[in-house]
């Protein structure tokens, strides 16, 4: 059973200043499971956060249909919106309140009476690591505090699908680590289903069942990241010589065995190729008898971004390094 659902999803907006309409999603169609995390992985600007904000019925689409839980999130739009959770990239948490005070606020308006919440709030500040620091105002919480805080507040009402929406973006690397480890908990202790918008190749990764990778407001890859990974087939050598030098260095390159594709990248080549390791050799070489200086040749198996770098020319945007630090 899919809990989210798109097709030929549309969103347009008009010119401003007398320039061109701005198409932020282009015909996009999305099918996710039941119980599953899907990973919507993109740069910025690529329509991550139109396409969220459509399924949470926060815009309406230009054209195409979602359902969310079943429900259309045009014609059904409340109904939607009682069975979702959602936190968006800006937390909008009043700094003056204690966190204790906003879950019991966050609860009310959910309808919820008497001692409940209360009895939520504090089991909620528990669930995400939050119960010392229950009674300090929000002002005082650090990045990744203010962020277990808004997945908290996304919880009060027991969502069945959970829209997360880069929920740890400027976080440090601890405090993205502990995001994920609850994101995983929820997921699978509680069974919710997770819709997370990210532009780190990392989490993706780690946390996503499935990931749609989106460029422009299109789709321009979807599968399990090993499925994703190995489309391409190959290794995968980067050469990075000057900018002057580029095309003399793709051009060099074009005779290598086992030569699948080039890409270039700025100042770089990728070259997707077989048996990239006993090929450094032979790039060295051709190098050198074309006259072009390398200045770092690697060896690596695909990544998520040479996915997209191979689908759309160009690689993602704020990919983050397997020790957190953004690229």
């Amino acid at each position: 059973m899919d809990s989210i659902e798109a097709s030929g999803l549309v969103k347009t907006f008009p010119p401003h200043g007398g320039g061109q309409i701005v198409t932020a999603v282009a015909g996009i169609d999305l099918a996710v499971r039941e119980g599953e995390i899907f990973g919507f992985l993109g740069p910025n600007g690529a329509g991550k956060s139109t396409t969220v904000r459509i399924l949470t019925t926060l815009t309406k689409p230009t054209a195409g249909s979602a359902r969310v839980a079943g429900f259309d999130v045009v014609r059904e739009a409340q109904k939607v919106r009682s069975t979702i959770g959602v936190a968006l990239q800006d937390a909008g948490l009043d700094g003056r309140a204690t966190g204790r005070e906003l879950l019991m606020l966050q609860a009310r308006l959910y309808g919820l009476s008497g001692s409940e919440p209360a009895r939520r709030a504090a089991n909620l500040l528990e669930l995400v690591g939050l119960a010392d620091a229950a009674d300090r105002r929000i002002h005082t919480y650090s990045g990744g505090m203010k962020r277990r805080l808004d997945l908290a507040s996304a919880l009060v009402h027991g969502p069945r699908i959970l829209f997360l929406d880069e929920p740890t973006a400027g976080l440090d690397p601890a405090s993205r680590r502990a995001v994920w480890d609850e994101v995983r908990r929820l997921n699978k202790d509680d069974g919710i289903t997770v819709f997370l918008t990210t532009q780190y190749l990392e989490e993706a990764d780690e946390l996503a069942r499935r990931v749609a990778i989106i460029d422009a407001g299109t789709i321009v890859a979807q599968g399990t990241p090993a499925q994703l990974k190995g489309s391409i087939g190959s290794d995968v050598v980067t050469v990075v010589v000057p900018a002057r030098a580029v095309r003399k260095a793709e051009k060099a390159a074009g005779v290598l065995k086992g030569l699948k594709e080039i890409k270039i990248y700025e100042h770089s080549l990728t070259l997707f190729i077989s048996n990239g390791s006993a090929a450094v050799a032979d790039v060295v070489r051709l190098m050198d008898d074309a006259k072009v200086k390398v200045e770092s040749v690697t060896v690596a198996s695909p990544s998520l971004d040479d996915v997209f770098l191979r689908a759309t020319g160009h690689r993602i945007e704020g990919t983050s390094t397997p020790n957190g630090e953004v690229a």
